[in-house]
């Protein structure tokens, strides 16, 4: 199959089974959403600029696990990190706002994890194949050890990822991510709660 089939496949199917998501857990979600803004008493949704396909911008969705950084005297991400928020982090349910995205477009359900634009000036000029392809939900470097990794190996894994991109190799990927978020495997490290910043290629 010609990779230009392949990727128009791969893109609608995103849509579709993004769009049926949706729509199943509608009501769930837009519950999760009010005690969510309840819990808060803000907004229940944290969006934050990523680099997507060929370095384009674009606002991820998730939902919020964090207090606002005014809600809390400490400044680390453990400490502002809320009880009912991490039990979200847990389970990846912060994450499900993101069906939003691959609705729009913006990621697919398969592929490198979309990161911060301010990050590509330090890829090498191998990490850039990243931006090749459509960011995802999930990606080869998650189902392989998710916080675990370096980012040397996150990347590795990424750019084996565009590399080798097949429609098995998305859900296989997909099976191990069920897998992995049903026995909350790799969510925390060392009890840090989120992946240390990324300083460079020789990190």
């Amino acid at each position: 199959m010609k990779k230009r089939t392949r990727l128009l496949i791969k893109h609608s199917l995103d849509r579709i089974v993004a769009s049926l998501l949706l729509l199943l857990f509608f009501v769930p979600l837009l519950v999760l959403s009010i005690i969510l803004a309840i819990y808060y008493k803000s907004n229940p949704f944290y969006c934050a600029e990523r680099a997507g396909i060929n370095g384009k911008l674009f606002k991820q969705y998730k939902f919020k696990s964090m207090y606002d950084v005014e809600d809390n005297e400490k400044n680390g991400d453990i400490d502002r990190v809320s009880p009912l928020g991490s039990f979200l982090r847990s389970w990846s349910i912060d994450e499900l706002p993101q069906l939003i995205n691959i609705v729009k477009g913006d990621i697919s359900f398969i592929g490198p994890r979309p990161l911060t634009p301010e990050y590509i000036p330090l890829y090498s000029d191998r990490e850039k194949k990243r931006l090749n392809v459509k960011p995802g939900l999930t990606g080869l470097a998650q189902v392989k050890g998710r916080n675990s990794l370096s980012w040397k190996e996150k990347f590795l894994f990424d750019i084996q990822y565009v590399e080798e991109m097949t429609l098995l190799l998305d859900l296989k990927i997909c099976l191990q991510t069920v897998k992995i978020v049903l026995n909350r495997e790799g969510v925390q490290q060392d009890e840090a709660i989120t992946s240390e910043r990324f300083n460079g290629h020789d990190t």
